[in-house]
């Protein structure tokens, strides 16, 4: 059997492609926990998009489901340790995003903000949020 080395980039790059996986994760990390109508609700996603990727994320180690036994179904999704782990990385990749769709002059996503409210973010942001803020005033 031969034994095919695999390139770490790509192998994370694996983990969190597709359009909204990198999304869902800062959103259960802000939240704590998703439910899958009020995340479909709130990220103006489809519901096969949603479902697959939720599915890649859980088949990755990054996100667990958890289904509670009561009727209504109740379905909730959690980070796992692994997920928690990718935090930080995506964070930096947010912040490196931001600065570089500020300097492009590309328009930015206001909901991006919202959800981003903790210090380490307007810590390294202060200066775009500030100039995103004064367009939108004018």
């Amino acid at each position: 059997m031969e034994n095919k080395s695999i390139n770490p980039y790509h192998f994370v790059t694996n983990c969190i492609s597709g359009k909204w996986k990198m999304t869902i994760l800062h959103h259960i990390h802000h939240y704590g926990k998703i439910r899958f109508n009020e995340t479909k609700k709130t990220l103006h996603v489809s519901e096969k998009v949603l479902s697959q990727q939720l599915k890649e994320l859980a088949n990755d180690g990054l996100v667990e489901r958890i289904q509670y036994n009561t009727i209504p179904l109740k379905v909730e999704y959690i980070l796992t340790p692994l997920g928690e782990d990718l935090i930080p990385a995506l964070d930096i990749l947010y912040i490196w995003s931001i600065r570089r769709m500020a300097q492009l002059e590309l328009p930015i996503d206001p909901d991006a903000f919202v959800v981003h409210t903790e210090k380490k973010y307007s810590d390294q942001l202060m200066d775009v949020m500030d100039t995103y803020m004064k367009k939108q005033r004018e």
